[in-house]
């Protein structure tokens, strides 16, 4: 049997990566997930990671946790997916540690990389859609709920977490593809089935 296929949807705060990820899942007939938090284990960890009141959270104890969710993730939820021949699509992945811990909090980014590779056995995303939305129209998604602890973060955070996304797709061009965000969720819909027939084939 086939191992089957992992997309991940990624991108900043307000992108609508969770609305066309579960899209996407149903067109693919794939197993739905996200980070972090796809798993019971996981809901704990997320719920100290965006949780305001943990200010003092620091950064590299958050990267810690982060990977530590992720390690749970691959291991109940995702391997098992794909070896049994399904599909998985997830809302983020393993990149956006290096974009929001590495490029936005400042850590290492090799030691980010390296923690990171190290939880989830070397198996990262075969295609990483990008999803990109203008400034200004991110900030009016995001003005329209109640913020999390990543959501909150001031505006030069998410700038640098931005600007790493895009350093880190134009270093895999073979990876990751770049999808404009803007239009209705259908035409953004039809942009990221249009490059997944493209580059995998489904």
């Amino acid at each position: 049997m086939a191992e089957g296929r992992y997309i991940a949807l990624e991108g900043g705060e307000g992108t609508g990566k969770s609305t066309h990820a579960r899209r996407l899942a149903d067109a693919l007939d794939a197993v739905i997930t996200h980070e972090h938090g796809g798993t019971p284990i996981g809901a704990l960890i997320r719920a100290i990671l965006a949780d305001p009141a943990n200010a003092d959270l620091t950064d590299k104890a958050e990267a810690l946790l982060i990977a530590a969710d992720r390690a749970q993730h691959l291991e109940e939820l995702v391997a098992p997916a794909l070896a049994a021949g399904r599909h998985v699509v997830s809302d983020r992945s393993v990149y956006s540690s290096l974009a929001y811990q590495g490029y936005g909090r400042g850590l290492p980014i090799d030691k980010v990389r390296a923690i990171n590779d190290w939880a989830v056995g070397g198996r990262w995303p075969d295609l990483v859609v990008l999803l990109e939305v203008p400034p200004g129209q991110l900030a009016r998604r995001l003005h329209q709920r109640a913020l999390d602890r990543f959501e909150q973060a001031g505006p030069d955070f998410h700038e640098r977490v931005a600007a790493g996304f895009r350093t880190l797709a134009a270093a895999e061009p073979d990876r990751w593809a770049v999808v404009p965000a803007e239009g209705s969720i259908a035409q953004v819909d039809g942009r990221i089935r249009e490059v997944v027939q493209e580059r995998l084939g489904l």
